[in-house]
């Protein structure tokens, strides 16, 4: 009955601070009826019984008529009273919806002397609320479950030592402990200890991440080993749970056309029913038929087909770390026919890493040239030091002290290793250090294409030399084959890397179009044009310096938005974790939400013609109509439920122990099982 309201009950309590205690009173500023469920549930359950109690009295005694009809007639008015309550309200105020409808049938069969119909007909028309409201919640779970992470309490460490207090109450610039088990009170960086934490919650990435000091852990996640001391950078509403549980509950609220469409002509349906009602009542003076047209009519298979599908439609999003801002991009991302990327931080993974070990000569092997160089570089914070000590870790590849660790920015690192003096850095260091050999001879590889390249003396001798470059991601090829697979027509790269760099990514993941050397203004050029010749466009960035290309999209989508608040802010979208994967899981889950709506509207309609026709020429009686609105209520609302398992395939992807390529990577064939 009161379906219209569904999803609104909650949204309004959360607006307004309201707890649990406080949903059953009533709000006349926002005309939604706040009744406490669980006394609804039993007063119906009493009413039904009195109900029953009538039934078996006629059926079972021959004089028990005036006892069967009291009984009915309580159980009646225990039934109607909500049902005819929650109509006064709605004239009170001034709206007419189909909440009278109902109200005028549970009326016309009390004021008939039909105590059993009437309480039969409200009784469905309860239990059919009952079960919408609880089967819309039961969709909203796994959102609710997202957004009721965060702790109540916080253990902060103060000069006097550990005390636990409010979470809400933490500041910036806070220490909290984090024990084993506890979930993450604010947003922070890791001060001491390390950890796995399961951030599923923010990332959709089922499977654990560790963290060490330096690293940012969220809200709402939990730490499964290690005790851990967090600097909190952020706290309360401003933390990356916080955002995305406002991103949620706004999306709620947002509608799709369709919807707004049907609010605006609702308001005429039911004088329409009225006037049909009246017209079965003149020509046949049959009072059940014109109750049973009544029943029939209201719409709830038809109101429900649009906000249940959407529900579970951003519940199954939500799950694996896709926020949706407004639902209508749910409906807009099954039309999207072109995609536009951009490259640094979206296809690529925005860090250097190791693609290529080639030592010079027989003397040395690629993993020892990697242990020297590591080894040198260790005591660096140069992102190549980094890419190198990354590669030895998972290689397994044991590393040396330095000593006389000296490094001149921008040209190289000079360090003792095993009493050796060891030299890293560009070929013009090496030669500025006395390396008297030609140590760009053996390069094979183009610079220009993004390659960065050390070069590696031991003893002032050239030994080899290494290739790092920011990698593709390795899930890019697959995604991309899988948006044209879905009818996705066109997909481009806009980088404002050089043009060979942006090729050689295009080239390595299957892309025909691609333009280089872009400022941020090209991009929305770019953006437009797309737009101008009838795409459909989404765009995909980082967040962070693709705003406006973003804003200029039919759609933008902002990779990797975990912690970012810029990057939530900048799209329509946001994708919490970088798996390009999600995207066209994003267009398959548009395109089922659709499907599903409009196969919920074509039940709704359907049900409603035909059960007006049915209860006009007298097939049916208001017991059966009353059973029949149910049933399609509970159809649809079924039928949208299956778009919460959507994605439950899609495990979060995983990179293999380093980012080199096999293809590129020339190594010991001991190290190649472990380095590939």
């Amino acid at each position: 009955m009161q379906v219209t309201s569904l999803l609104s009950q909650r949204e309004h309590n959360h607006e307004h601070g309201h707890d649990h205690e406080h949903e059953g009173a009533d709000c006349s500023s926002c005309g939604h009826d706040h009744s406490h469920t669980p006394v609804r549930l039993r007063q119906t359950i009493v009413g039904i019984l009195f109900v029953i109690n009538a039934f078996l009295v006629d059926w079972l005694f021959d004089q028990g008529h005036m006892v069967a009809s009291g009984s009915a007639m309580i159980g009646a008015v225990l039934l109607g009273y909500p049902i005819v309550q929650t109509a006064v309200k709605d004239l009170m105020r001034g709206v007419l919806s189909i909440n009278e409808l109902v109200g005028i049938a549970v009326l016309a069969a009390f004021a008939s002397g039909d105590y059993k119909t009437a309480g039969v007909v409200a009784f469905f028309m309860l239990l059919g609320e009952i079960i919408e409201t609880r089967t819309a919640e039961g969709a909203r779970a796994s959102i609710e479950s997202l957004i009721k992470l965060t702790p109540t309490k916080a253990r902060r460490i103060t000069a006097k030592g550990e005390e636990e207090i409010a979470a809400k109450d933490l500041a910036i610039g806070d220490t909290v402990r984090i024990r084993p088990g506890d979930n993450v009170p604010a947003d922070g960086v890791i001060v001491t200890g390390q950890g796995s934490f399961n951030q599923a919650n923010i990332t959709g990435e089922s499977l654990p991440v560790d963290k060490k000091p330096g690293d940012e852990v969220f809200a709402g996640t939990q730490n499964l080993t290690g005790v851990l001391e967090v600097k909190v950078n952020r706290a309360g509403q401003d933390t990356t749970l916080g955002k995305v549980r406002e991103l949620i509950l706004a999306a709620e609220k947002t509608k799709l056309p369709i919807m707004r469409i049907i609010d605006q002509y609702m308001i005429y349906y039911t004088p329409l029913v009225l006037v049909l009602a009246a017209l079965v009542w003149a020509f046949t003076r049959d009072l059940n038929r014109v109750i049973s047209v009544v029943v029939v009519s209201c719409p709830c298979a038809f109101i429900l087909a649009t906000p249940t599908a959407m529900v579970a439609a951003l519940s199954a999003a939500a799950r694996l770390g896709i926020l949706i801002k407004n639902v209508s991009d749910i409906e807009l991302a099954a039309r999207i026919n072109a995609f536009v990327f951009d490259k640094t931080g979206t296809l690529t993974t925005g860090k250097l890493a190791v693609s290529r070990l080639s030592p010079v000569g027989d003397a040395t092997q690629p993993a020892e040239l990697l242990r020297i160089a590591a080894s040198a570089e260790k005591y660096s914070n140069h992102p190549t030091a980094k890419a190198l000590a990354q590669l030895a870790d998972e290689a397994g590849v044991p590393l040396t002290e330095p000593k006389n660790f000296t490094e001149t920015a921008g040209r190289g690192i000079k360090a003792e290793v095993d009493g050796a003096t060891i030299l890293v850095g560009r070929a013009q260091w090496l030669k500025d250090n006395g390396v008297g050999e030609d140590v760009m001879k053996s390069v094979d590889l183009n610079e220009t294409e993004g390659f960065s390249l050390i070069f590696v003396a031991k003893g002032g001798k050239f030994i080899g030399w290494l290739g790092l470059q920011d990698q593709t991601r390795a899930e890019a090829r697959e995604a991309l084959a899988e948006l044209k697979q879905n009818g996705v027509r066109r997909i481009a790269i806009v980088s404002g890397d050089r043009q060979p760099v942006a090729t050689r990514v295009a080239r390595e993941i299957g892309c025909e179009e691609v333009i280089g050397d872009c400022l941020p203004q090209n991009k929305v050029e770019f953006v437009r044009q797309f737009k101008s010749k009838g795409y459909r466009v989404a765009v995909v960035g980082d967040g962070v310096n693709d705003a406006p290309a973003l804003a200029a999209g039919d759609i933008g989508i902002a990779m990797g938005a975990a912690g970012s608040e810029v990057a939530i802010h900048s799209a329509t979208i946001a994708l919490m974790n970088n798996d390009l994967r999600r995207l066209p899981f994003l267009v398959k889950l548009s395109r089922s939400t659709r499907a599903v709506i409009n196969q919920n509207f074509l039940f709704g309609v359907g049900f409603i013609i035909g059960g007006l026709t049915l209860a006009s020429f007298g097939k049916i009686n208001p017991i059966v109509a009353a059973v029949l609105h149910n049933a399609g209520s509970l159809i649809v609302i079924f039928n949208s439920a299956r778009l919460v398992r959507q994605g439950e395939h899609l495990e979060p992807y995983m990179p293999t122990a380093t980012a080199v390529p096999a293809k590129e990577l020339e190594v010991a064939p001991q190290l190649a099982p472990r380095l590939a």
